[in-house]
């Protein structure tokens, strides 16, 4: 086990995987940070702090550090990392591992910058950074080195992420910022303006995971959720229908369904080629709401396919790619997909 142990993280908006070397991923939980403001105190990370989400008296904060794909609180990044990071290396101080962090493909140098930060001030002897769509490739079991196009969409909790890879590095790529939030606040919305009724982001997201739907199903389903109804002011309990979800997720989907589109029509016709034999693989947790797979499937013609255990892709890939981080090292020198500073 030695001191050379990697880790790899997958920092995402919605939740925080981390990786450790020749032990898989030892860590899965919501990136969400509970504060007593008073004090300043963090009072849960993860999982518990999610369950305070919606539910907190006022001097407790619920809050997602992370926005977008990016940073959006760099301090409370910084403590929900080191939280983590000690809670899966079991709080060895003398121990400094080597961190690679994933990033969304459309970050800025600034937003680079403050991950690194925030990385080594959790404790990393050294930070890398990968971009999403190639940590989900490498994650996804596809070769990257090969000189064949293979095309990602990873669909995570901020950003969706889009790239067409070969030989190791992203040709086109583009990364939206609509993705498993954007769809919660979706619901949220049509909830409010179809049934008169305001639900949490919680009960919206269950509402998603369980019944979200953006193809016609066969068999319609249904769940009854608990809001509360904006005219009486009192709760309510009503019954919503799959083919209503498809109603409230129109718009977000068809942002994705026109990215993938457009990084298609950028693509250079020998790599477009690759892809309409090998089809395009999907990632992330957004990959499993229900008939995305076949619209996007039928709206480009090519073959998708979801990636096994596509929640972990990410992390997995980010974890993968520190082992051949020397390969990596080199090939980033001559490109530049890749950086680190010490």
């Amino acid at each position: 086990m030695g001191f050379g142990q990697d880790i790899g993280i997958d920092l995402g908006t919605a939740s925080v995987l981390v990786y450790i070397k020749g032990k898989g991923i030892v860590l899965r939980e919501p990136s969400v940070v509970a504060i007593d403001k008073n004090t300043n105190k963090l009072l849960a990370v993860g999982e518990e702090a999610r369950r305070m989400l919606g539910r907190t008296p006022g001097n407790i904060v619920a809050i997602r550090p992370l926005r977008d794909g990016v940073i959006s609180d760099y301090d409370i990044t910084e403590r929900m990392l080191k939280y983590f990071i000690n809670k899966a290396t079991g709080n060895r101080k003398f121990f400094k591992p080597r961190i690679m962090v994933c990033v969304p493909s459309g970050v800025t140098e600034v937003e680079k910058r403050a991950v690194i930060d925030a990385s080594m001030q959790a404790g990393a002897r050294k930070t890398y950074l990968i971009e999403e769509p190639i940590a989900a490739a490498i994650g996804a079991g596809i070769d990257i080195s090969k000189a064949c196009g293979s095309m990602v969409v990873d669909m995570g909790g901020g950003t969706t992420d889009i790239a067409v890879i070969s030989l190791g590095g992203t040709v086109v790529s583009t990364s939206i910022k609509v993705a498993g939030d954007k769809f919660d606040e979706a619901i949220v919305r049509y909830m409010r303006k179809k049934h008169n009724i305001m639900i949490g982001e919680r009960t919206a997201e269950d509402l998603k995971i369980n019944i979200g739907t953006v193809y016609p199903r066969v068999q319609e389903v249904t769940m009854d959720i608990r809001g509360r109804n904006l005219i009486s002011g009192l709760p309510k309990t009503i019954t919503i229908s799959s083919t209503e979800m498809m109603e409230a997720l129109e718009e977000p989907i068809s942002s994705v369904v026109e990215a993938v589109h457009s990084v298609l029509e950028r693509t250079p016709p020998e790599l477009a080629a690759d892809i309409s034999d090998r089809g395009i693989v999907m990632t992330g947790g957004g990959s499993l709401i229900y008939g995305l797979d076949k619209l996007i499937q039928e709206k480009t013609g090519i073959n998708v396919i979801i990636a096994d255990d596509s929640i972990s892709c990410v992390a997995m890939g980010t974890g993968k790619a520190l082992d051949n981080i020397e390969a990596i090292e080199e090939s980033a020198l001559s490109s530049n997909s890749l950086k680190h500073r010490s």
